[in-house]
């Protein structure tokens, strides 16, 4: 190209390189060399490059963190777990019960342990701990949101971070500590081998009873060493991993069925896994555990009470089971100490020593019993059994017997509160007339319902009285009145007044009435307290207070209290259970000396015989239980002591007669003072011909114990009476389907009960 060429280009003849100019205002949006303006909502959404740019950001925080951490937290040396301190128990005076807490553990190797049985621990807890990393990232987030959120607890920790919290940290759920398990469990995923890992969870892990690892377990529950234990065994060990003290079935064997659930799941996960065949797993039948062995610092009633208060802090999230473990815990109880004496001493002169090793059936008798203060909701006095190291299953808290007539009052309180009537539209009041005939068919609104009962040794009693069917606990009259009440209503009575909910055969149909459900000592103990407290019902405990070092374990507030059902209610069915104490079959409470009112019951086949009643001061329920010492089987009472048969009147009112005289010795004897429902006035009976009283068979069996020294009082006889005629109903046939009262209308007042004592959930 030429000069002359160039020239006339740079003057115009080629397009010369623009030069930055100011941006020309009036310049429509994208024209050439100027980018389109972000205008409206679209100025908010960010661009790909800060997306991107943010993202990048995160990445590298939280890969900074991680190395951090992982620099920053060094594995520490294990914790003092083997060296805990033991838990001291107190009574309500601030003497000494009991200690307990020392750790009981024995370390093996891993080779001591069956591959099946490892298995079993791999399939209740981690599957796939060996083709997994050391931590559960998803899981630790849940963790912590449920920590901070306060959810609860819901680990779901890989088997290393469990090792790592039992071995080098703590039970505490912080988030602190979960960083912590985070970094130390990847650092010893790297520097040991699965197998040590494995190993060292086996032998820090708690099995309940006072177990640490899988040694001490195997010996805890089974009698033998851990090398010795069948796949079925290791299986229910790796059970109770998850939650000793709700699986375990020998402390609470109303666990079975949930312990029996679990069980299933190891095996079914092993199946899963290959571990096991489906033919072997078809085979495969429940071990149950052997006896307990505890220790001699728990004989006597030591044991029971100490399991009793654990049992409370636990299930009522107050403490974690397995920190209490740990030990060092201060714990005031409620119980009294001269109560608690005057408990064991009662049981001991009343039935212990009408024993004898010449009769078989007298090894099926055990003895059961729990006492509480009105006023406060303070349980002062537990009896468990004999001996702790002799019978381990406390008879006070367990939930298998059937509490028999000692339901009854239950539902006349219900009828009262919700001002129910009989099917023929007549208030229920303690006057009100039913028929007592034997096996008379249950009416409800459309005719017979399909149940009939039968009353104690199949006695009629044509019309009675309310208060004279207390008195003689006549079932047809009872069932009828729970029926008229609706069966549904008499549960969220007995539910308001202290029974748990879940109780075991708490079911809303007439049957209700007979006492079917399978309610403790210790529940019916606290339904009975909120009768003497004139319908009020509070968050009764067994623990005065609990501290560890210097810092107090905060607890329920005890002085909140509500009315579970009106006081005209409550105070109504008192006035009838008066009644049975001074011319029913609870005559034999007399003995203690005070104004009293009480519920005689017995269980089907009578495999049980109960006691419930209070003073203004004091409730007390007592039981005595039949139950094979070597099959655990329920087994009837009959021929035991001598007698044809134990009857609640018998044994367990003298047991709390001779109890309550004791306990509230030297303090004033208090009447009642009632509010009664109108026209609640119980009727003067005149005692006419004898042609259908109830027979001497159905009386409290005291008249026919052995000789010995005559009670300061002597028993009224019962009232006779003659039953005018009754002429059956006429019944719809053919009858429908049957019924269990009409639709009930919910309560406006709070209708729930308090929950359960130990807070057992099943």
């Amino acid at each position: 190209m030429s000069d002359e060429q160039s020239q006339q280009r740079r003057a115009g003849g080629g397009q010369a390189p623009p030069r930055w100019a100011p941006r020309d205002p009036g310049a429509a949006p994208g024209a050439a060399g100027q980018p389109a303006r972000r205008r409206g909502w679209r100025r908010l959404v960010p661009t790909w490059r800060m997306v991107l740019g943010g993202f990048l950001l995160v990445v590298l925080l939280l890969a900074g963190g991680l190395v951090a951490g992982y620099l920053l937290v060094d594995i520490p040396p294990a914790n003092k777990v083997a060296i805990a301190e033991s838990n001291v128990y107190l009574y309500s005076d601030g003497s000494l019960l009991a200690r307990d807490g020392e750790i009981n553990r024995e370390s093996v190797p891993l080779s001591k342990v069956p591959k099946d049985v490892q298995h079993a621990v791999l399939a209740a807890e981690d599957r796939d701990f060996y083709s997994e990393s050391a931590v559960n990232p998803e899981a630790m987030l849940r963790a912590a949101w449920n920590t901070v959120t306060g959810k609860g607890k819901q680990s779901g920790s890989t088997i290393t971070q469990q090792y790592v919290k039992n071995y080098y940290l703590g039970q505490e759920q912080t988030i602190s500590r979960k960083v912590k398990e985070f970094f130390i469990a990847i650092k010893l995923d790297r520097e040991e081998s699965k197998d040590d890992i494995l190993e060292g969870y086996l032998n820090t892990s708690y099995f309940g009873r006072n177990a640490y690892g899988v040694q001490a377990a195997a010996q805890a529950y089974y009698g033998k060493d851990s090398d010795r234990l069948t796949l079925g065994e290791g299986a229910y060990l790796a059970t109770l991993l998850n939650a000793p003290s709700l699986y375990d079935v020998g402390a609470h064997p109303e666990n079975k069925p949930r312990a029996l659930a679990r069980w299933n799941y190891v095996l079914d996960g092993m199946v899963k896994k290959k571990w096991l065949s489906k033919q072997d797993r078809a085979a495969m039948q429940f071990p149950a555990p052997g006896k307990t062995k505890p220790r001699l610092s728990m004989a006597g009633q030591r044991g029971y009470l100490v399991e009793a208060v654990k049992d409370y802090l636990t299930a009522n999230k107050l403490v974690d089971e397995t920190t209490l473990a740990t030990g060092g815990y201060r714990i005031t109880t409620t119980i009294d100490r001269k109560k608690q004496s005057a408990f064991a001493t009662a049981v001991h002169d009343q039935l212990t020593t009408e024993l004898s090793d010449s009769r078989a059936v007298d090894r099926y008798v055990r003895a059961g019993g729990a006492s509480i203060d009105p006023r406060n909701g303070k349980v002062v006095a537990l009896y468990g059994g004999v001996d702790y190291t002799r019978q381990y299953v406390n008879n006070a808290t367990r939930r298998d017997y059937q509490v028999g007539s000692t339901f009854k009052p239950f539902v006349f309180t219900s009828a009262v509160d919700n001002g129910a009537s009989t099917q023929e539209g007549r208030l229920i009041t303690p006057g009100t007339r039913y028929d007592g005939t034997n096996k008379r068919p249950v009416q409800g609104p459309n005719g017979p319902v399909g149940y009939s009962p039968e009353n104690e040794d199949g006695k009629s009693y044509g019309q009675i009285t309310v208060t004279q069917a207390t008195d003689w606990s006549v079932n047809a009259v009872y069932a009828q009145m729970a029926q008229d009440v609706g069966p549904g209503k008499v549960k969220d009575t007995a539910v308001a007044l202290g029974i748990p909910e879940k109780t075991p055969d708490l079911t809303a149909t007439p049957s209700i009435a007979l006492g079917v459900a399978t309610a403790s000592v210790l529940d019916m103990t606290q339904a009975y307290a909120t009768l003497a407290n004139h319908g009020k019902h509070g968050p009764y405990t067994l623990v005065e207070k609990v501290t560890k070092g210097s810092e107090d374990v905060q607890l329920p507030d005890g002085h909140e209290t509500r009315q579970a059902v009106s006081r005209e209610a409550a105070d109504t069915t008192t006035s009838i259970l008066q009644s049975v104490v001074e011319s029913g079959t609870g005559r034999a409470a007399q003995a203690a000396g005070r104004p009293a009112a009480g519920k005689t019951g017995t269980a089907e086949e009578d495999k049980a015989a109960w006691f419930a009643g209070y003073t203004p001061d004091l409730a007390t329920v007592v039981a005595v239980m039949g139950q094979d010492p070597d099959s655990a089987e329920q087994k009837p009472l009959y021929g035991a002591t001598g007698l044809a048969r134990i009857n609640g009147g018998g044994y367990p009112a003298q047991i709390w007669a001779a109890y309550t005289a004791e306990a509230l010795e030297g303090t004033e004897a208090a009447d009642f003072d009632l509010e009664l429902q109108s026209g609640a006035a119980p009727p003067t009976l005149e005692p006419s011909a004898p042609t259908a009283p109830p027979s001497p068979s159905t009386s409290p069996p005291a008249s026919s114990l052995p000789p010995r020294t005559p009670p300061p009082f002597s028993l009224p006889p019962l009232p006779t009476f003659t039953p005018p005629p009754v002429t059956p109903p006429g019944f719809p046939t053919p009858p429908g389907p049957p019924t269990f009262g009409p639709p009930e209308a919910k309560e406006p007042r709070d209708r729930h009960g308090g929950g359960d004592l130990l807070g057992y959930d099943y």
